[in-house]
């Protein structure tokens, strides 16, 4: 097994354990165990757990926001493409919130990568939201990052597509009385 074929399964397994169970629940060792990577290489590429969490966040981020992005980028309603993408991101059987909001609600302002990681996710996230809403509308790009927040919390709590459909109601809203 190569270095590329050894961060594949780290981050695999990584992903798996820490956004079903959380980040503090799983130890290196677990991962370790998860990817069949001996612990002396998985040290070696990630010398510590906050440098796994942080690449794990990055690959979930380019993932994510490439998705998010295809769904919405020539839709016909760029807004409104963004709480359909929602209502089936919801819907997933492994469905467990946001893992950027997850990591920061177990880490708080805890290791600077792993925080970094978070608040660029959430800035690429207000940047979609903002091309979706169209040129010199930074108000409704705002709205509608506490709209996908706030949909995203209550589906963690009750997942499903309903909070997408209730967020995507209030962003049509929205998006008619800015104009």
């Amino acid at each position: 097994m190569d270095d590329e074929e050894a961060r594949t399964r780290l981050l695999d397994a990584a992903e798996e354990l820490f956004y079903a169970e959380g980040i503090q629940a799983v130890g290196m060792d677990r991962i370790r165990a998860a990817s069949g990577v001996p612990l002396k290489r998985l040290y070696r590429l990630y010398p510590a757990k906050e440098a796994l969490i942080a690449a794990y966040l990055e690959r979930r981020d380019r993932r994510w926001t490439a998705s998010l992005r295809a769904a919405v980028t020539g839709a016909p309603e760029p807004v409104l493409a963004v709480f359909d993408w929602l209502a089936g991101w919801f819907s997933e059987p492994d469905f467990r919130g946001c893992a950027f909001l997850n990591a920061y609600g177990e880490l708080g302002a805890g290791p600077a990568a792993v925080l970094d990681v978070v608040r660029r996710h959430k800035a690429e996230l207000r940047s979609l939201l903002a091309d979706a809403a169209g040129p010199d509308r930074p108000d409704l790009a705002d709205r509608l990052l506490i709209l996908v927040e706030g949909a995203t919390v209550v589906a963690a709590l009750d997942p499903g597509p309903e909070p997408a459909h209730r967020a995507r109601e209030v962003a049509e809203r929205l998006v008619r009385a800015t104009g």
